[in-house]
């Protein structure tokens, strides 16, 4: 009976891991990619100042993990601009986003219950990105176990990774918000993920490409469609992290931000409160009181 359950499980794995994910998810990966777009402060207003600009932050936001994975294999970053169902679709979806008339299709698409189904499909699409970049790069690099890693990693959130290049079309300029010093959820993912995936691409992992694909994307559509549900921004890994990181790379020093500060504090009191004048002597004081006297006189 087990092993029925089992054979078809992996039955649905292989169905669902053939399953095209064009036009009907891409549409939605689409959809939610130039929604977060709009989110962004000024995105409306670059739209109608600027479309041009808009359009190509649009396109930055649907492929730019394509555009970012080609540049690291040494191919032609502007290669997936051939595929030209998939732009004039990207295209579509933007228009309609920023210009359809009285916001009525931005008012279907991000009416909650809605999005979430579009958040579910468009994590059907990272986790297919990860697996073929880890794929594509293994077929290059058989042994590079870093460029597999690497490849995957950018197919799955290269639009994150190039959100200071996105954020200079759009005239902002905000270098704290790197993705790499900050990890958001999915680039974390994303990054977990790729290890999996080539784990299991180099015969170190102990099951099947499409059963790892079945259950990694269960993983990321539950974890994302929750966070969206509820606004959370808390990552489903930091309890983990917490308890590993300070163990294998310490915990941050604060005694000497600390000292710092007392440092900074000190000097500002000191300048917020400058010494009083030198009292005048009595010779001082007397010899101005004769000048007085005689000014008077005259």
């Amino acid at each position: 009976m087990e092993l029925a359950g089992a054979l078809q499980l992996g039955e649905l794995a292989a169905a669902f891991a053939a399953v095209p994910v064009f036009p009907l998810f891409d549409t939605a990966y689409f959809i939610v990619s130039v929604l977060y777009l709009k989110y962004e402060p000024g995105a409306v207003e670059m739209s109608r100042k600027s479309p041009f600009a808009s359009w190509l932050c649009a396109m930055l936001h649907c492929f730019g993990s394509y555009i970012l994975a080609g540049l690291l294999l040494g191919e032609p970053p502007i290669d997936y601009f051939s595929h030209n169902s998939s732009v004039i679709l990207a295209t579509a979806v933007w228009y309609l986003i920023f210009f359809c008339p009285m916001n009525l299709f931005y008012k279907c698409v991000s009416f909650l219950p809605v999005k979430l189904i579009f958040v579910a499909m468009k994590e059907v699409v990272r986790v297919r990105k990860i697996a073929a970049g880890v794929h594509h790069a293994h077929h290059r690099y058989h042994h590079g176990w870093f460029v597999m890693m690497a490849v995957g990693w950018v197919k799955g959130s290269g639009v994150a990774l190039m959100s200071n290049f996105e954020q200079l079309l759009r005239g902002v300029w905000k270098p704290e918000t790197n993705e790499i010093l900050h990890m958001s959820f999915p680039t974390k993912a994303s990054l977990y993920g790729t290890v999996l995936f080539t784990l299991q691409q180099t015969h170190w992992l102990p099951i099947s490409e499409a059963n790892l694909i079945f259950f990694f994307t269960m993983f990321m559509i539950v974890c994302k469609v929750f966070m969206t549900a509820t606004h959370s921004h808390a990552s489903p890994f930091a309890p983990v992290e917490n308890f590993i990181c300070p163990v294998f790379f310490g915990s941050v020093s604060s005694g000497h931000t600390n000292h710092h500060h007392d440092h900074q504090h000190g000097a500002s009191h000191e300048v917020s409160h400058p010494p009083p004048p030198p009292a005048k002597s009595k010779e001082e004081l007397n010899e101005g009181t004769r000048k007085r006297k005689a000014k008077k006189a005259e």
